[in-house]
């Protein structure tokens, strides 16, 4: 296809071409890169469990019990022990009726949302809400009102003159690429006013916010009145995969319609095996969360003191630079320094707000946090 250079020449001209870097070594707060050891800040394993030892036993374990592939979608013959029983953990951890797991974040919220609502319903997404979320709502074809971040008027406004069959209201908790938190609380007093459902996609909080990181619909103590929470296990877990936090009738629907749960081959069971001790170190050893607030704390005063302003309110740190060539130009003067910080363009976030993206992890040493900032500090006065 000649036009596929072309496209690709557009891409660039806007500094906005990506590439593969693979890395040489495990998830960890220092990689390997081409040879070269960086600080890594870009990482979502938030509390240091992708390269953990019980997490990697419990594979191995689960390898020699279930084998690697799956064979099949769960509906024929990829289901499992380990899947119900990491099921079963999950619905326990999130205090839910009911759980069902998907392949991906992003497999699960454009699974949900068309099995959901459709042609006559209506969605209300935040405008800052993560890919997958947008193209769940795509897929749908039910009509889309996309309201100002966080505004509560506007989504008020909308949910007060725009009627459909069925309503949902969509958000993420913890948001991706800006780090702020969504107002739950409010959120749900709305929904309940005006007679909508309410999806809250709590990836970058499951594990990170809450009491034992059971997400900020827990630490709000509203998770009862959310209709549907979707968590992964891929971030602050450190294994892989997805799920919905919800009621049993939500999960019969989701395994009879939604299209990337029943045409997928099901998550290897191996991978429940991990993310079920993922999820039990996550309940038994506090100190993890001690740690990473600790350092969140500790990154935030420190951007605070270079004049950033920052609020230890998740793990997820931007520093907005504007344009997509600066933001690439400051990483790489952070990797010479010898930290591994990715410039986050457009279409991830909206033109003109290119940045880089500061993730910090429970594993993350003071020392290591100190260095980011003083190194970001240099970058920034050049």
């Amino acid at each position: 296809m000649g036009w596929a250079q072309e496209e690709l020449a557009w891409v660039e001209s806007r500094g906005l071409r990506r590439e593969l870097e693979p890395l040489e070594s495990p998830q960890g707060p220092v990689v390997q890169v081409a040879g070269k050891p960086l600080i890594n800040f870009s990482s979502n394993d938030y509390l240091g469990l992708a390269n953990d030892k019980r997490i990697i036993r419990a594979c191995i374990s689960g390898l020699h019990r279930h084998g690697v592939g799956s064979g099949a979608s769960r509906l024929l013959v990829g289901d499992s022990l380990a899947h119900q029983s990491l099921e079963r953990a999950l619905a326990s951890f999130g205090r839910a009726e009911a759980v069902l797991l998907f392949n991906s974040g992003y497999a699960a919220n454009v699974g949900i949302i068309p099995s959901l609502c459709g042609a006559g319903d209506v969605l209300f997404s935040d405008q800052l809400n993560h890919a997958s979320l947008i193209d769940g709502c795509r897929l749908s074809r039910a009509k889309v009102v996309v309201y100002p971040h966080r505004d509560l008027d506007s989504l008020e406004r909308g949910l007060r003159t725009v009627a459909g069959r069925r309503r949902l209201v969509i958000t993420e908790s913890v948001f991706s690429m800006d780090g702020d938190r969504a107002p739950i609380g409010e959120l749900v007093a709305l929904c309940q006013r005006h007679s909508a459902a309410l999806l809250v996609d709590e990836a970058h909080a499951i594990g990170v916010v809450g009491p034992e990181g059971r997400g900020l619909c827990d630490e709000l103590r509203v998770s009862s009145s959310v209709d549907i929470r979707v968590g992964t296990l891929g971030k602050a877990l450190g294994a892989f995969g997805a799920f919905a936090l919800t009621s049993r009738p939500v999960v019969d629907l989701l395994l009879n319609r939604a299209r990337s749960f029943v045409f997928s081959t099901a998550l290897p069971a191996m991978l429940c095996s991990a993310a079920a001790v993922g999820l039990e170190i996550l309940q038994s050893d506090p100190a993890l969360l001690a740690a990473l607030w600790r350092n969140v704390a500790r990154f935030a005063s420190g951007l605070n003191e270079l004049g950033i302003c920052a609020q230890p309110d998740s793990a997820i740190f931007p520093v907005v630079l504007g344009d997509a060539q600066r933001a690439i130009s400051a990483a790489k003067g952070l990797r010479d320094q010898g930290l591994l910080v990715k410039a986050i363009r457009p279409p991830t976030v909206p033109e003109g707000k290119s940045r880089l993206r500061f993730c910090i992890s429970a594993a993350h040493q003071e020392t290591q946090i100190d260095r980011a900032l003083q190194a970001l500090r240099a970058e920034l006065q050049q």
